[in-house]
């Protein structure tokens, strides 16, 4: 039986990411987004909804969402849905809930507004590494007059 895990989110962050550290050393941090959802019902009233999910991001992805991402930030997320449980301490109920862990994550806007240090020539910038396509340069040549073209 064939299956497929993948799940592609745009939305806001509703707070900055938290950095944590794993016994191992390794770098987590949690991005608690918001997307936002709207659409005419049957009887042609506008409708908005909000869904609330929380996005596990790992490694260096989770040391650098950390340091350019804040409340409010939009992230294009790329990852698969993952189902965490536990026992509640307090009511030792079996307790679980959905999340997304990342495999990419795109920024979506410029520097953070508490004038963390980013390089403002490439505002899309990706926690996956993806450089920004180069800055816009004059042509080394005047493009042709549309008389000169041959067809």
């Amino acid at each position: 039986m064939a299956s497929l895990n993948k799940v592609l989110l745009i939305g806001n962050l509703t707070q900055d990411p938290e950095l944590r550290r794993i016994p191992s050393g390794t770098a987590v941090s949690t991005l608690r987004m918001a997307l936002n959802e709207s659409f005419q019902n049957k009887s042609g009233e506008r409708v908005e909804r909000t869904v609330f999910l929380d996005v596990d991001v790992w490694d260096r992805q989770a040391e650098t969402c950390q340091q350019y991402l804040s409340k409010g930030s939009p992230v294009f997320i790329e990852g698969r849905l993952q189902m965490d449980t536990w026992d509640d301490k307090e009511t030792g109920q079996k307790r679980s809930r959905l999340k997304v862990r990342a495999e990419r994550v795109q920024f979506l806007s410029g520097p953070r507004r508490d004038g963390a240090v980013r390089d403002t020539a490439a505002p899309a910038a990706s926690a996956a590494g993806a450089s920004a396509p180069p800055a816009y340069e004059e042509p080394l040549s005047k493009p042709a007059d549309d008389e000169e073209i041959p067809f």
